[in-house]
């Protein structure tokens, strides 16, 4: 049996806001049959690792370990075990996603959750491909986007409105996506065409977009957001959201969510398509800035302003 090793992590030790984050030390199991264990190289940080925890939950199951993503290197394997994409040795440069506690400088996670890390893939930037990347697939997905489409995007700038961008280019569509009038050359630079939201944003895109609009994707959760989008596309089932699930029940639109059954299987059969894209050249990760471990609450104090200009990522 593999020895037992003592690695640091963060976890919530409550349900609130980044007060409640700790990092402590703690016995990473070894792997057993269907598992691996990663040396963490990077981190990924994404809204949700905040969200989840002030959101609450099972008491029980405090301190919740943080973080969805990881990059780094497999340093045990267990017993009659394989990696999703296929192999998977000690040594072995890889990703995981979806896992739990990725804020950490070693971790044991399903096999089922890790894929070979493409060469020309930086770790953070692996280390952020996914949640993202998984869920703009989704968007796309459930509205049936195609080429020719016209779709507007709201919060295009975001992280996943970023990946929704290109994969919408990919694809063939015509994206016109909303955000402020800064950050309009980073929907220009993912093939988007920029539309500033707030008063008169559905005229602004009516002038775009005279032949209308087939599909909207919500990545804001505003009310603008859902009003714009039920204005503009006749079919609900063509409107989906990620952030506005009071709206999506009283209007009737489509909402998804890696928690939803439905969402979690397509996520999860969309991750080596974009992790080969990724590979490729042809799915770009944006990062703004790294962060050592150790500081992990002004990271997430940074995220959690809405206007990091790019993805974090933790460095053990």
């Amino acid at each position: 049996m593999s020895a037992v090793s003592v690695a640091q992590r963060w976890v919530a030790t409550d349900f609130g806001g980044l007060d409640v984050f700790e990092l402590q030390q703690y016995e990473v199991p070894p792997p057993g049959p269907g598992e691996v264990t990663i040396a963490v190289t990077a981190a990924g940080m994404n809204p949700a690792d905040a969200k989840h925890v002030a959101r609450g939950g099972d008491r029980d199951q405090l301190p919740v370990p943080v973080g969805y993503e990881v990059a780094g290197r497999i340093t045990a394997v267990g017993a009659d075990t394989e990696i999703a994409s296929g192999g998977g040795e000690v040594g072995d440069e890889v990703l995981a996603f979806r896992i739990a506690g990725g804020y950490a400088t070693e971790v044991t996670v399903p096999a089922s959750a890790v894929f070979a890390r493409p060469p020309a893939l930086a770790p953070e930037e692996a280390a952020n491909l996914l949640l993202a990347g998984t869920t703009a697939a989704e968007m796309l997905h459930v509205t049936g986007v195609t080429a020719g489409d016209t779709v507007l995007l709201h919060g295009a700038s975001g992280a996943v409105g970023v990946s929704v961008l290109q994969q919408a280019a990919l694809l063939g569509a015509r994206v016109i996506g909303t955000a402020g009038e800064g950050s309009a050359d980073v929907v220009r630079r993912f093939g988007g065409e920029p539309v500033r939201y707030g008063d008169g944003l559905a005229d602004r895109v009516r002038a775009l977009a005279p032949d209308g609009v087939q599909a909207a994707l919500d990545a804001v959760g505003t009310d603008e957001a859902v009003d714009v989008s039920l204005a503009l596309v006749a079919d609900r089932e063509r409107i989906v959201t990620i952030a506005a699930a009071g709206r999506a029940e009283s209007d009737g639109i489509r909402m998804i969510g890696g928690a939803m059954p439905a969402s979690k299987a397509f996520r999860d059969a969309a991750r080596a398509r974009l992790i080969a894209l990724a590979g490729e050249g042809r799915l770009v990760v944006p990062m703004a800035r790294t962060f050592p471990l150790a500081e992990a609450r002004q990271a997430l104090d940074l995220l959690m302003s809405g206007h990091p200009g790019g993805k974090l990522a933790l460095l053990p």
